[in-house]
C-alpha cells in the first residue's frame, strides 16, 4: 500500500481554534492543518505568516504541520 505521506511546503494564512491552521501550499492549494504532537508537546508556537513543513494525508481533507521553517 502506498499511503506515505508527502511533505510540501506552505504558509500560514489563518489562526483558528484548538490548534488548527489553514495554509496556502506553494501549488496555491488551501489546507486546512492542525500541529503536530511534538509540536504541542515542545510548546512550538506558528503565528500567521509563518512558513511551515507539511505532510498531506495521503486520503485528502487536512495536513500536519511537522515543522517551522
Amino acid at each position: 500500500m502506498d499511503t506515505e505521506a508527502q511533505e510540501v511546503q506552505g504558509v500560514v494564512d489563518e489562526a483558528l481554534p484548538n490548534t488548527l491552521f489553514k495554509v496556502t501550499l506553494q501549488g496555491g492549494d488551501s489546507v486546512l492543518a492542525y500541529l503536530a504532537g511534538k509540536m504541542r508537546l515542545h510548546r512550538i508556537k506558528v503565528l500567521v505568516g509563518d512558513k511551515v513543513l507539511l505532510k498531506l494525508d495521503p486520503y485528502g481533507g487536512k495536513a500536519r504541520i511537522t515543522r517551522r521553517l
